[in-house]
This record gives C-alpha cells, structure tokens and sequence, in this order.
C-alpha cells in the first residue's frame, strides 16, 4: 500500500528519485501514465494488470470508454528503478503533468502519484478546504473512518 507525501525534484535527464518506502513495491515492475486531475499515475505491475482487466471489459462501441482508454493507455510507460532508486520519466508525461523540477509524490492505495509541486499545491489548497463535504459524501457509502 502506498501511502504519504515527498518532496522530490526531477534531474535534466527526466530521472525521478522514488522514495525508499515505496521501492519495494516497485521492484517487479512498474507503469507509469497520464493520471486524472493533472497528475501522473504510477502502478506495480501486480496492481497495473488488474486495471488493465477491467478496462477489457468497458464496452469498445461507448464513444467515452474508446477515448478514455486511448488517453490512459497510449501515455503508459513500464519503467524500472536503477541501482540508486530513481526512473526515468518520458518527457511526454513530464509535459502533460507539466512537471519541470520540483515535484511531490504521493501515496494513494495502490498507486502512486506524481505531481508538479505547484500544481499539487493548488489541488491540495482547494480540496482542503471539502474535505469535510467530501468525507460526508463517503461516510454516506459507508466508509468508516
């Protein structure tokens, strides 16, 4: 399970270092996508490969599911850490997460995400301020906290 926040800058060469609790999570295989809300995605293969059965079975002749799963699965990347713990990111999602150097990456279930710090922080500031609404909203799916 991925969880938590880090603060990590991304080199000249598109070269990320993953923070040390989420390595082992990585360490099979990974993929890394264009993600929703102006972030990138980051799955260990184990969890990538469910995701990938479920999309199998979104029916091809809804107009959505075709154009949902061009967007997400033709910016998908399998990556591997190097020796010291870092991957390296294409510049195509680097561009579409409008990533440059700083940047945050965080923990959620069973992915990771990764973030332009600015943008993160934007999200988090706004999001902060529903996050009451929006654990009401969940505790009305009955998600116990």
């Amino acid at each position: 399970m991925f969880m938590g926040e880090y603060q990590h800058n991304i080199d000249t060469k598109g070269r990320l270092i993953i923070p040390s609790k989420f390595r082992e999570h990585m360490a099979k295989g990974f993929v890394v996508t264009r993600g929703l809300d102006g972030c990138l995605f980051g799955y260990p293969i184990s969890e990538w490969r469910k995701l990938e059965e479920k999309l199998k079975k979104l029916p091809l002749t809804k107009r959505d599911n075709r154009a949902f799963m061009r967007f997400f699965l033709s910016g998908a990347t399998e990556i591997e850490l190097d020796k010291t713990g870092r991957i390296n990111i294409p510049n195509t999602l680097l561009q579409y997460a409008n990533i440059e150097k700083e940047c945050v990456i965080i923990g959620v279930s069973n992915r990771l995400e990764i973030w332009d710090q600015s943008t993160w922080q934007a999200y988090f500031e706004k999001s902060q301020a529903d996050f009451n609404d929006i654990a009401e909203g969940l505790l009305d799916e009955e998600i116990d906290f």
